[in-house]
């Protein structure tokens, strides 16, 4: 693995070479656009890309309608139930010079837009379109009269220069991590060979080598050595014993969430969703805390079984909750930096704050319902098939009242100036019916209860939606729904421990927990993405969020349990590092955030294959990071 440190380390350079490669990276004009006409562009102007930002392309429309001029308004085909933006106004033609009125505008290219055109005078419909434009690419919308008689319009987009593949880097991104991949079982592959074996062995060390080949006991095997040294025994035993499954799991989630969070290569994608709906980043932070509430079950659940009071169990669930917290509020809060006026609008919720209550109640929980026999099967219960249910019955009471309470204040609770139940995002939402009312009760109970200047203030549903409204997707509502997540993989810790060392029955148990929480997901959402009861929602964290989060968690955690637990296939590498040091990698992370080697000035901002780069880059040095810390027995446990 010292080697593949190595090798992963030299992925940043080769990963930066080759997504920086010509035709990857795109240069961007000094001027407009040579020419305003439809059709191909040839020369010089060929190999220039029109200015603009990333994500947007460039759309000239051109009117050859007589008085008066054209309106052109365009919607998201994220943005449910949107109005329409004004973009731009469109002079009329000038019938005596035969010359057509033009405008320019940019035109974003994440998502579908719908684009409307109205006579200026009277709000006459004339035409409306439905594309996807692409990224640097340069349009023309020709608006024109077909028939004078009939004063038919038409609207005909042409593609003037095409844009780019703005996916490619990912592409190239994969193939150089694929490529180590290849190295990295090619290299353990020949270190089986004795001979390869023995060369490398003297190599790195001629002097050890020498020493064993001329010894007369000859060379100690792994049980020899372990045997000699008592420390080394406690830490083979120990690490025989932890689930390596339960630590990949997490660090799985964890570099994801790194990615993300350094902003995945500005891919809308790796971001969070606007409102309904999932991406990349809306998966890791319940998985996260899925396997949170696993560990919490094991832990537990060891520490009792080795005599230690329950008194001083609940002392050590009550410090690490408030470290967590404070961690959350002191280290990684932004406003740290910016002196002690920023105490004014010092955000009070976040994930490591989240993490810490739901931890303090889920642990405190089960800490106080725990029966001895339960875990090993030999509590009767009336049904088999229930049977690793049925003896937590208190728990599982005390969670679905706390699920009661997020119903009846999520639909019931009245918010003034909004509907009752109200679940969407205001701003230009719902035909702009409600523009301030973002998330509706729980944007509210936070609004009043923590004040606005204490809450996020840069939702994901300001950019679509355009909200105005402070809104925290760690929010105090939302938390009774994160507690549910960690509870789901309390349960998942059970299972392993009810069926201990029975593998088939515990990969049964967590398909047909994902099979349940998966049909609940379905009636609730009715498989729709706007339509259903209660749609999937990250900002609100919603009770199909959940149910949807732990239907995948527990495939996830049957597959990775599978093939590191049980086939032993893959030892987790290199998620398995980072999950051993979890807390240590999220803080870093946060707090080192904008120093290099983790963040540097680039050529060019308005890239994806230099964010890419540069976000990767940080996360594999994170992954590096943490397996170093990993060889030299370096954990940061809380």
């Amino acid at each position: 693995m010292a080697a593949a440190a190595g090798l992963v380390a030299a992925a940043a350079a080769a990963l930066g070479a080759l997504l920086m490669a010509p035709g990857l990276t795109q240069p961007h004009g000094q001027g407009p656009p040579e020419g305003s006409g439809p059709g191909p562009r040839g020369g010089a102007a060929a190999e220039r890309r029109p200015p603009g930002r990333m994500d947007q392309a460039l759309l000239l429309v051109r009117n050859e309608l007589p008085p008066p001029g054209l309106r052109l308004a365009a919607r998201s085909g994220a943005c449910h139930q949107c109005l329409y933006q004004f973009l731009a106004s469109v002079p009329p033609s000038n019938g005596s010079l035969r010359k057509p009125g033009t405008a320019a505008v940019m035109v974003d290219t994440q998502h579908p837009l719908t684009l409307l055109l109205n006579g200026s005078v009277g709000d006459r419909e004339l035409c409306k379109i439905q594309y996807h434009f692409g990224e640097f690419g340069n349009y023309s919308l020709v608006v024109k009269t077909l028939s004078t008689s009939t004063k038919t319009v038409s609207c005909d987009l042409v593609i003037s220069e095409g844009p780019i593949n703005s996916y490619l880097p990912i592409l190239f991104a994969f193939l150089v991590y694929m490529g180590i991949l290849a190295v990295l079982i090619v290299g353990r592959l020949f270190m089986k060979i004795d001979p390869v074996r023995n060369w490398v062995y003297k190599k790195l060390n001629p002097r050890e080598t020498d020493r064993l080949i001329n010894s007369e006991l000859g060379s100690p095997n792994t049980t020899d050595s372990v045997s000699s040294d008592p420390t080394l025994r406690l830490w083979s035993t120990a690490s025989r014993q932890r689930l390596r499954s339960l630590d990949t799991f997490r660090g799985l989630s964890l570099i994801i969430m790194v990615f993300v969070n350094y902003g995945g290569g500005k891919y809308w994608f790796f971001k969070h969703e606007s409102w309904n709906g999932l991406t990349v980043a809306d998966l890791v932070f319940p998985w996260f805390v899925f396997i949170m509430g696993t560990s919490i079950s094991l832990s537990l659940s060891s520490t009792l079984r080795w005599g230690s009071s329950k008194r001083k169990v609940l002392g050590k669930i009550l410090w690490r909750s408030f470290l967590l917290i404070l961690l959350g509020i002191i280290v990684v809060n932004p406003n740290y930096c910016l002196g002690p006026l920023s105490w004014d609008d010092l955000r009070i919720p976040g994930v490591l704050q989240r993490l810490g209550f739901t931890y303090l109640v889920v642990a405190a929980l089960e800490l106080l319902f725990t029966r001895a026999g339960a875990e090993s099967g030999t509590l009767e219960t009336p049904c088999p098939a229930l049977q690793d249910i049925l003896p937590y019955w208190p728990q599982w009471i005390f969670i679905l009242m706390l699920e009661a309470i997020w119903l009846c204040l999520t639909f019931l609770l009245p918010v003034p100036g909004c509907p009752r139940g109200y679940l969407g995002p205001g701003g230009i939402g719902d035909f702009g019916k409600y523009p301030n009312c973002t998330g509706g009760a729980a944007g509210y109970i936070d609004r009043l209860l923590l004040g606005e200047k204490h809450i996020y203030q840069h939702p994901s549903s300001s950019v679509i939606y355009q909200t105005t409204m402070p809104y925290d997707p760690e929010g105090i509502l939302g938390t009774i729904n994160t507690i549910f997540m960690a509870f789901l993989g309390l349960q998942a810790g059970k299972i392993i421990l009810f069926y201990k060392d029975q593998h088939k029955q515990i990969m049964s148990r967590f398909f047909i927990w994902s099979i349940v929480m998966g049909i609940i997901s379905a009636i609730l959402t009715k498989c729709s993405k706007e339509e259903g009861f209660i749609p999937i929602n990250k900002n609100l964290w919603s009770i199909s969020y959940v149910t949807t989060m732990s239907c995948f968690a527990f495939i996830l955690l049957l597959l990775i349990y599978y093939l590191v637990d049980v086939k032993r296939l893959w030892s987790g590498a290199p998620f398995f590092y980072p999950g051993m040091n979890s807390i240590l990698v999220y803080t870093g992370h946060e707090v080192f955030e904008n120093y290099f080697p983790f963040k540097w000035k680039m050529q060019d901002s308005q890239s994806h294959a230099e964010h890419l780069t540069q976000n990767l880059t940080a996360t594999t040095l994170w992954v590096i990071i943490s397996y170093l810390l990993y060889r030299k027995r370096i954990f940061w446990k809380i």
